[in-house]
């Protein structure tokens, strides 16, 4: 390592790989599609979390804060998409994970995917998308929310310099 890179090391959104917990949640037994998803991610350079057949929406929120993920991958076939999708960004932000990005795939009719996205899942892919569409755009997605994030952060820690410049200032 140069330097100049210790000088200038990477943001954390250029840093880290992207962690990704990919869940059929509630009663979908068909996964070939997750695998699949799954294989795609990790080839693309992700650390892949698998929740394997079955999962609680609850469970599956748990499970993304317990991993600290950057993504949650959402799918189902049984048409049960609007019941366990939402709840699984519920308990996303019950548990601490309302930073969590949640996208959702499966069999998604299209008058759903706008009522998905309001209510924060993103995405919302259905049969014979490109794995390589889907990959670029959690890629696009988690760089902007570490960016966010980052800024988020810089903000907080400027608010508690400047309320302690000020604290000092009125004591003199």
């Amino acid at each position: 390592m140069s330097s100049l890179q210790l000088l200038n090391p990477p943001k954390d959104s250029e840093a880290r790989k992207i962690r990704i917990l990919v869940a059929k949640p509630g009663l979908d037994g068909h996964d070939r599609g997750a695998l699949v998803l799954s294989r795609a991610f990790r080839d693309a350079g992700m650390e892949v979390i698998y929740s394997g057949l079955l999962p609680t929406p609850e469970q599956v929120a748990q499970m993304a804060v317990d991993e600290d993920v950057d993504i949650v991958a959402l799918s189902l076939l049984n048409g049960a998409h609007m019941t366990a999708f939402p709840k699984v960004v519920q308990f996303l932000k019950k548990k601490g994970g309302a930073d969590i990005l949640v996208i959702g795939g499966g069999i998604i009719p299209d008058t759903d995917k706008p009522k998905l996205e309001k209510m924060g899942i993103h995405g919302n892919f259905g049969p014979g998308t490109s794995l390589k569409t889907i990959v670029d755009f959690i890629k696009t997605s988690v760089k902007e929310n570490r960016e966010r994030m980052e800024k988020k952060s810089d903000l907080s820690t400027t608010s508690r310099k400047s309320k302690k410049t000020v604290k000092r200032s009125r004591r003199s």
